[in-house]
């Protein structure tokens, strides 16, 4: 697959979503109290939900760079506990977010064609790594869209 379809791809779930909210947009109009609101004990909250969809943008692109680019900015794996509403780290989050995807769209774009069939460090091949990153995006946007849904609908 070329690496501009990938890059469309990427973006469509990112931001350009034709089929309903992407992941950047699921997020307009959220703020940081409805950012922290939880649907029960032990679940994720959106704000949660975008730190780890940062988080996983940069595990990609370390995949397909062979790690090169530096570590991610919180200690830790996977999930990363937001429970204050503060709109300046909010604000630092989201454009932790925006940094992510933009550093991984540059990491796919220098990939050449034919290294996009090299399996990385999971195994699977760089092309599969991107494909499954841009519909982690579409995942989490609609987790993100059922969130403020029931914090909507019944939420505090």
């Amino acid at each position: 697959m070329a690496n501009r379809l990938l890059l469309h791809l990427l973006d469509e779930g990112y931001s350009k979503g034709w089929y309903g909210s992407a992941l950047r947009t699921a997020l307009r109009g959220v703020t940081p109290a409805h950012a922290v609101w939880r649907p029960a004990r032990r679940r994720h909250n959106i704000w949660e939900v975008i730190v780890h969809a940062a988080y996983w943008k940069y595990r990609v692109r370390q995949r397909l760079t062979g790690g090169a680019g530096g570590e991610f900015p919180y200690g830790g794996t996977n999930w990363f506990r937001r429970d204050a509403a503060d709109a300046t780290a909010w604000r630092a989050d989201l454009a932790l977010l925006e940094e992510q995807h933009q550093r991984l769209r540059g990491a796919v774009a220098a990939l050449p064609a034919r290294a996009l069939q090299r399996k990385v460090p999971n195994g699977a091949t760089a092309e599969q790594n991107v494909l499954g990153i841009a519909m982690h995006d579409v995942y989490h946007a609609a987790q993100i869209q059922l969130l403020k849904a029931l914090r909507r609908n019944g939420g505090a």
